[in-house]
């Protein structure tokens, strides 16, 4: 009688970030789920032409190896600046990947907040004492539109600064815009050019490195967000996680947070 094969087994990184008790954050690495070539292989996203069913099962594995706490609260992500705020359960949708929404900030317990990248910034809050947390989706079109500060604006006021994790996303080193795209964000607030690089491109279009990490801590910290702390991971360099950039047609990460009751 042949045995029955065992489970993948996934693989995700937790952050360097001092969080409150109860509270809980990891991001998921690239391997070790189902999905075939090119998304392989723990693809979590069902936007990206990857087999539904892998899709589920990959979530379930998920789920199940890192003992969440409840179904991830997946979005339907489109590079805004809207952001779903859950204060009680009524404000909990029977299914939130219908809800187009780029960041989510969460009051409850026991519910996971959740965004997917492959390029873009994945960026975790908490408060001081852990009794809000959020999770932002924050590519070069969520920053020009104010997607950190919308979130932040969901955090109740008064209370002690949260706190703010960054984590695993494309560096400035091979991460080139070109000269629209500069002007665009210098337009905005000339602090920005201090995160431009011109490169060493010898064409006629100028072309810049752009930092958004840098230019999201700006942001984080002009919301009352003083303590950020960063993975210091390029998921373009890093083998172990999804680049659209680098790669085309390929899956995405999750980076999610959650409190214990």
């Amino acid at each position: 009688m042949t045995p029955p094969e065992s489970p993948p087994t996934l693989h995700w990184l937790r952050p360097d970030w001092p969080l409150p008790a109860g509270v809980s954050a990891l991001t998921s690495c690239r391997h070790g789920g189902t999905s075939a070539p090119p998304w392989a292989t723990l693809n979590l996203a069902n936007r990206v032409g990857d087999d539904d069913a892998s899709v589920v099962e990959n979530r379930r594995l998920l789920r199940e190896q890192a003992q969440l706490p409840a179904e991830p609260m997946w979005l339907n992500q489109q590079h805004t600046a809207r952001v779903t705020v859950v204060a009680d359960a009524a404000d909990l949708a029977a299914d939130t990947s219908q809800i187009a929404s780029d960041a989510c900030v969460c009051d409850l317990a026991e519910q996971v907040c959740v965004v997917l990248t492959a390029d873009c910034l994945p960026i975790l809050v908490c408060s001081a004492d852990g009794s809000q947390i959020a999770a932002i989706h924050a590519g070069w079109r969520g920053l020009a539109a104010g997607i950190i500060a919308n979130t932040l604006a969901g955090f109740n006021p008064g209370e002690s600064p949260p706190s703010a994790w960054i984590g695993p996303a494309i560096s400035a080193r091979h991460y080139v815009i070109d000269e629209p795209l500069y002007q665009r964000f210098i337009q905005l607030d000339a602090a920005y050019h201090a995160y431009f690089e011109k490169t060493d491109h010898s064409g006629a279009d100028t072309q810049y490195h752009m930092d958004l990490a840098a230019i999201a801590t700006l942001q984080l910290n002009r919301a009352g967000v003083d303590q950020v702390f960063h993975s210091g991971l390029c998921n373009y360099a890093d083998n172990h996680f999804f680049s659209y950039r680098r790669d085309g047609i390929t899956g995405r990460m999750a980076t999610m947070i959650w409190k214990s009751a």
